[in-house]
């Protein structure tokens, strides 16, 4: 099996790096965050908020208008749809607020049925309401703080994680007959970019001089799966800034498909590259996928599936765990080697094996 040595060379490592102008923006957006905080204490402030009989419905609507300009359009969303799950504590006074509350709502959870992810995230969100409450009002929760524990699930099994080896690619996007969409899934492939991160990718973020591509942006649904309706945003989070190498083959097709975008009235370097004026539609990537998955007789995986199979192609041609997450943006390698441990298992099982043979 070949793969272009550029996407495991030690330079990959140099490549592959936050902008440097994404410290200034941090500064910036801290001093703006900071001002932020100021003008809430003062609207705070002049809310007489009677803390006395506060309660839980008060303290998230409290919440809510403090996050309002400080987090996406997205976290907003899943706000909205978390709050629900508190409802019921709705008219529960702050200060009678205790154990007995919180072991019903985990109980309420513990039957929805869903995944043990899942019930932590409702869990984490339930958390950092408290602190809210104890940074913002002075409420002491520490009775009940100190209770809560991270659900789990001991007789369940970790679900297996999906992707497609090198050689179920090349199958996968040999039945691939539009330049477009080889383009978008060999870049999710080689590039291992989230899906809102392709959504978001402009021509102008493509280096073709230096071969790399800056993924700076990030393309999301605002109100979920409603394509008309759609927000461009910062990566998820500041280490997702990042500019990786662009592998040959993918490099042809983009050079390729490019000559064909320029013939499209109006384009410019500010069009999206799986796209035009306007990003492509999550429902058209997800139906070509279908489309392709059917074609190529190959099992289904998810869309975000490509980016752990971009980890699974590093990790079998060599690359440390410093360069995968670096690759893939991720924030701590500790991310990375909690997702993709098993892989590197493998490889450690194989150094064992010929450490065994000599």
């Amino acid at each position: 099996m070949y793969i272009n040595s550029t996407l495991l060379s030690i330079s990959l490592y140099h490549k592959i790096n936050t902008l440097s102008t994404i410290n200034l923006k941090t500064t910036q957006q801290k001093k703006e965050a900071s001002n932020a905080d100021k003008e809430f204490i003062l609207k705070r402030d002049e809310s007489k908020i009677n803390v006395t009989e506060m309660t839980f419905k008060d303290l998230y609507l409290d919440f809510y208008q403090y996050k309002s300009d400080k987090v996406k359009a997205t976290t907003m969303r899943t706000y909205r749809e978390r709050v629900k799950l508190l409802s019921y504590l709705d008219n529960v006074k702050l200060r009678n607020f205790n154990v007995k509350h919180y072991l019903q709502w985990r109980n309420m959870i513990s039957n929805l049925g869903c995944s043990t992810r899942t019930k932590n995230g409702y869990h984490k969100f339930f958390k950092e309401i408290l602190n809210y409450g104890t940074r913002w009002h002075d409420f002491n929760f520490t009775s009940v703080y100190n209770k809560m524990e991270k659900f789990t699930d001991s007789n369940g099994t970790p679900k297996e994680m999906e992707y497609y080896t090198y050689e179920e690619v090349q199958k996968y996007i040999s039945v691939i007959d539009e330049l477009r969409f080889l383009c978008a899934f060999e870049i999710l492939y080689y590039c291992g970019l989230r899906k809102g991160e392709l959504r978001g990718l402009t021509w102008d973020n493509i280096d073709f001089e230096e071969k790399t591509l800056s993924v700076k942006k990030n393309i999301t649904n605002v109100n979920g799966g409603d394509d008309k309706n759609w927000l461009l945003t910062i990566p998820k989070t500041k280490s997702s800034v990042r500019t990786i190498p662009i592998s040959k083959v993918l490099y042809n097709n983009l050079i390729k498909y490019k000559e064909v975008q320029k013939n499209n009235y109006g384009f410019n370097e500010k069009w999206y590259v799986i796209g035009d004026k306007e990003p492509i539609s999550q429902n058209t990537l997800r139906n070509k996928h279908i489309h392709y998955t059917k074609e190529s007789e190959l099992k289904h995986i998810r869309i975000h599936d490509f980016r752990h199979s971009c980890a699974s192609l590093l990790i079998n041609n060599g690359a440390s765990i410093m360069i995968v997450a670096k690759y893939l943006g991720h924030t701590k390698i500790d991310e990375t080697l909690n997702t993709y441990s098993h892989l590197f298992k493998n490889k450690l099982d194989e150094i064992v094996n010929t450490n065994d043979n000599l």
